[in-house]
């Protein structure tokens, strides 16, 4: 993305009242962020998109300035600005209706990894929990994953600890702008992450650190993987934001149990009963569920030739034939077929047995 048009995306981030659906809208309508400022109050208005509000927010933006400053700030400290439409941008939490439009990262993380795992939990940890986290994190490292958290106290910063000392790649999301650390006693750790993954951000440089931000920022755990782990959490707190938002987004959530008697677990077991949560002891469990477990098999598709398809099916099929198996997200990137022509042409696929769809929202063409 060239460097005016970067500059324009910032400046339409900081219009009080575009919020990110209307600024995605707002992109397709007019194409860059350049021409929305250049757009006229009356053609701003006939978009039908923007309240006459909105309209004189984006006609009366002054503060070009603090875009100026941010982009200064993350040119010197070399801070990577992911836009919603940038390749770059993870596509998981890119499918996701809310999602930010900007990112800010630093490190090395690969924010399109093929495997991504949220793991979280309470900030007043029990013995148990710590073990379970150390434990679950020492499992995954086979299965080649990123493990994403929130590198708050508790849960969160034992999963980041335990991904350095056994190599994992490990994201930290956080709810406040790159040039600063809360809590600053993790300063340390987050910058050894981004030798080993990274920290990623959707707030500008100085932005004042809202009681909102966190739960705000929940929604980026919760989108950008392919589930989310609870690990211990009582029955409020951000852990349980975090799972209801990534059970809406329609991401698989794993919980592990508790005694009943422990007000702790007390948020997993209400998960697992609610159906919101599966029952999980161990990363194996996981990669199980995920299907990452699934032995590959020849694929053999020669009854395609009897059977006729629409062109969703048939684009569908020719993607599956390059993978042992896709998960749903990527297949929707890859395609580029709505959510509805996907589901429709699957439904189809596998009521005519050429397709299956495994745990973990996995798909893979059946073989005869």
């Amino acid at each position: 993305m060239e460097n005016q048009e970067l500059f324009y995306r910032l400046a339409l981030n900081l219009v009080n009242g575009i919020g990110p659906v209307k600024y995605k809208k707002l992109i397709a309508t007019f194409q860059t962020a350049e021409n929305i400022f250049k757009q006229s109050f009356k053609s701003l208005k006939k978009t039908d998109l923007l309240t006459e509000a909105n309209a004189d927010a984006i006609k009366s933006f002054k503060d070009f300035n603090s875009v100026e400053k941010e982009l200064t700030y993350t040119e010197k400290h070399g801070i990577h600005i992911r836009c919603f439409d940038d390749a770059t941008y993870p596509q998981k939490l890119k499918n996701c209706l809310d999602s930010p439009v900007l990112l800010f990262q630093k490190g090395n993380a690969n924010l399109n990894a093929q495997r991504v795992l949220s793991v979280i939990g309470t900030r007043s940890f029990t013995e148990y929990g710590k073990k379970i986290c150390e434990e679950l994190i020492a499992q995954l490292k086979p299965y080649h994953v990123v493990v994403t958290s929130g590198l708050a106290y508790g849960i969160d910063i034992i999963a980041h600890k335990a991904c350095l000392k056994h190599d994992i790649p490990t994201l930290g999301i956080v709810a406040h702008g790159l040039d600063m650390m809360y809590p600053r006693a993790h300063m340390a750790i987050a910058k050894e992450m981004q030798h080993q993954g990274g920290i990623l951000s959707e707030y500008f440089s100085n932005s004042p650190l809202e009681k909102g931000n966190f739960p705000s920022r929940n929604r980026i755990v919760a989108g950008i993987s392919d589930a989310t782990i609870v690990v211990e959490t009582d029955m409020k707190g951000g852990s349980m934001i975090t799972a209801d938002i990534a059970f809406s987004y329609n991401r698989e959530v794993f919980c592990f149990p508790g005694r009943t008697i422990d007000s702790k677990s007390a948020g997993c077991n209400f998960l697992i009963k609610k159906l919101k949560g599966q029952l999980v002891t161990s990363a194996d469990d996981i990669a199980t569920e995920m299907g990452w477990k699934t032995s590959a098999k020849p694929v053999a598709v020669q009854k395609e030739l009897f059977i006729e398809m629409s062109d969703e099916e048939r684009k569908i099929v020719d993607l599956l034939r390059t993978k042992e198996s896709i998960h749903i997200d990527e297949l929707l990137m890859l395609s580029q077929l709505n959510s509805s022509q996907v589901a429709g042409a699957m439904l189809s696929l596998e009521m005519q047995q050429i397709l299956m769809v495994m745990p973990g929202k996995m798909i893979r063409l059946l073989g005869t």
